[in-house]
């Protein structure tokens, strides 16, 4: 059975009809087209690959089925640079040369884009405490960490 479901992402409104049982991180990639959210441990919820922003909240996409965001905001990595503009987390990545692969890198920015709202001035501790959902098996976290900090 399929429903219409009506989810803004990045500002751009999707209407589709799509089955109740789509995740959310499989209508971001397959029907938005959005590629930057990965997906890392094939639907479990422990990599934080998929983590994107509902209504401005961390959340694992793939944990969510799109139905469920109907009617919701969404926000991928594609979207937190504006008008080709890094924000000063994407900025701070690059300058710290905080990725290897960067598999993990879009769904660490978005979960710490909203760590840092929270938390403006972090101690290393909390940060290490904010990554607990997202796994990097490349960097070893030291530049992550140096990074979210700067």
């Amino acid at each position: 059975m399929d429903t219409k479901v009506k989810i803004f992402i990045n500002d751009e409104e999707y209407t589709e009809y799509i089955p109740n049982r789509m995740l959310l991180v499989d209508f971001i990639r397959d029907v938005a087209g959005l590629t930057g959210t990965h997906i890392g441990c094939t639907y479990e919820g422990v990599c934080g690959a998929c983590t994107v922003q509902l209504n401005e909240q961390a959340i694992k996409s793939c944990l969510v089925l799109a139905v469920q965001a109907d009617g919701h905001s969404i926000t991928t990595v594609e979207g937190l640079a504006k008008g080709g503009v890094l924000t000063s987390l994407q900025k701070a990545f690059n300058d710290h040369h905080a990725l290897q692969c960067g598999y993990c890198t879009p769904g660490i920015l978005m979960n710490m884009d909203e760590f840092l709202k929270e938390h403006p001035n972090p101690t290393e501790e909390e940060i290490r405490h904010g990554l607990v959902g997202n796994l990097c098996r490349c960097t070893g976290y030291a530049h992550i960490v140096d990074a979210i900090r700067d």
